[in-house]
């Protein structure tokens, strides 16, 4: 295996462009002969994934290890912080939940240094079978307050001495504050690690930044190594909630308008790519009741928080335009904490997700949730509705799903699992649950989730061929807009 040191993309902010940066790299690595992997210290997102031994990581990690071509290892994101209110967060250590903490325990007590000794146990194992290493940080590198206690930016980046690349994202405006500030805040023994600036999400003639080029490196002594172009014709499946903002355009003549409800604490937002990418579909995420009417299907997603989420859109509205699309017979599916909305109730005797002990649910399948501490991380291969096609997805959900009486009928389970039982659940042809993420990315799912609409004839469109064009069209993106040979002589050992 050819080597090569550790690379790392830290940036001057959030969303900057940091993992799209590095899973442009994983690819470009992977093309250029190398065995890349991805790395992030510690990541806070709802967007989670499951890998194969049964852990959980960002979804980042897992799309950037797809990117290098390689199946997602716990090792690849040891330390994931998911939300579950505005000062908790449950904490995933090496695939596993170890607990709840708030935002001051988890920064505040001693628990950071056996953290960071699991992070860099981590990467060390993770380079015994793959070079490079590409790392990403989290946030801007400059949070002063927090810089003591920080794994995930330079402090790792000189702990395994990555040649590291600040992003900075001129879209916002003010680029050349951001990355003097980012720069001139970091003691010397961490600026000597930055190897070059990448200004990203450039709109227009990259030519007329060449004099800005020569600005920062006259004030920083650091080069700018690419300027990247602002894109919108590639997709890459977005870690953070923020992209959403985005996509929130209704009712869309000529296609079939497809609400996703726009949850406060929704989790793996990503289980709709496909959906967007299906020429079929108008897909817009909302959380107001007269878009939720004008829609053909409504998918209620996963969450964080179900019982509070629950409670939220009985609150605002949205339930009853849930319960009103259920009735009058238009497609109503539910997807992990949707899933378990649907259902007559949901009990947390454990206090699992908060205090309440039980909540009513929207009532549209008769079933009842309970709360468990164990929490169900896995892949999983599945027949959809007894089709005879194979399908694949994933669940993580902390919750147990049963009738309210009896046992299911076959025709009433929405999934076969290879071990003959089942997951999901049917109400009828327009309206079923599931806790599968993943779901939407097999052809025979969306077939099954366009039929009865007219002039909408089933495809073969193969999501993941699609992901893979785009890792590549992302590389090429990349390849071109950045120094590549300055990049290599920087990581030669």
């Amino acid at each position: 295996m050819k080597r090569l040191k550790p690379i790392m993309f830290v940036g001057t902010c959030s969303d900057a462009g940091k993992s799209i940066v590095n899973t442009a790299f994983c690819r470009i690595f992977l093309q250029d002969g190398y065995v890349p992997a991805p790395f992030k210290a510690q990541n806070m997102s709802l967007n989670s994934y499951s890998t194969p031994d049964g852990g959980e990581i960002g979804r980042a990690q897992a799309v950037q290890a797809e990117a290098c071509g390689i199946a997602p290892s716990t090792d690849m994101n040891p330390v994931l912080l998911k939300p579950s209110s505005d000062q908790t967060s449950q904490v995933i250590l090496n695939g596993l939940p170890v607990g709840n903490m708030s935002a001051r325990e988890y920064f505040r007590t001693n628990n950071k240094e056996d953290l960071w000794r699991e992070a860099l146990a981590a990467f060390v194992r993770l380079e015994k079978y793959y070079s490079p290493i590409v790392l990403e940080g989290a946030g801007s590198i400059s949070e002063l307050n927090l810089r003591d206690r920080d794994i995930t930016n330079m402090n790792m980046a000189q702990k395994v001495d990555a040649a590291t690349y600040l992003v900075a994202d001129i879209d916002r405006g003010g680029v050349f504050a951001s990355v003097y500030g980012s720069v001139m805040l970091l003691p010397e023994e961490q600026r000597r690690l930055l190897k070059g600036i990448i200004i990203n999400k450039f709109r227009g003639d990259v030519t007329l930044f060449d004099e800005g080029r020569k600005i920062i490196h006259d004030l920083t002594g650091i080069p700018v190594v690419g300027v990247i172009p602002y894109f919108q014709n590639i997709c890459i499946e977005e870690e953070d909630s923020v992209a959403l903002a985005n996509k929130t355009a209704v009712a869309e003549a000529g296609r079939v308008n497809v609400a996703v409800v726009h949850l406060r604490r929704m989790s793996n937002f990503t289980d709709f790519k496909a959906i967007e990418q299906d020429g079929r579909f108008h897909l817009y995420y909302t959380d107001k009741p007269s878009e939720i009417d004008k829609a053909d299907i409504v998918i209620l997603p996963g969450t964080k928080n179900t019982i509070d989420d629950l409670l939220v859109i009985r609150e605002n509205g949205v339930a009853d335009a849930i319960i009103r699309a259920g009735r009058v017979g238009k497609k109503v599916i539910g997807i992990c904490g949707g899933f378990q909305m649907l259902g007559k109730r949901i009990e947390d005797p454990e206090h699992v997700e908060g205090v309440a002990e039980s909540v009513e649910g929207l009532g549209l399948f008769p079933l009842i949730t309970v709360m468990q501490t164990e929490k169900v991380v896995c892949q999983s291969d599945f027949d959809f509705k007894n089709k005879g096609s194979w399908c694949k997805g994933y669940q993580i959900h902390m919750g147990v799903t049963s009738p309210l009486e009896g046992q299911l009928s076959p025709l009433e389970n929405l999934n076969t699992l290879p071990d003959g039982t089942f997951e999901g659940y049917v109400l009828n042809e327009h309206c079923w649950g599931s806790y599968m993420h993943g779901i939407l990315d097999n052809a025979v799912v969306l077939n099954d989730l366009a039929s009865g609409f007219t002039d909408l004839p089933e495809t073969g469109f193969d999501y993941a061929s699609f992901k893979e064009s785009q890792y590549d069209l992302l590389a090429d993106h990349v390849r071109v807009a950045v120094d590549l040979d300055y990049i290599y002589s920087t990581l030669r050992l």
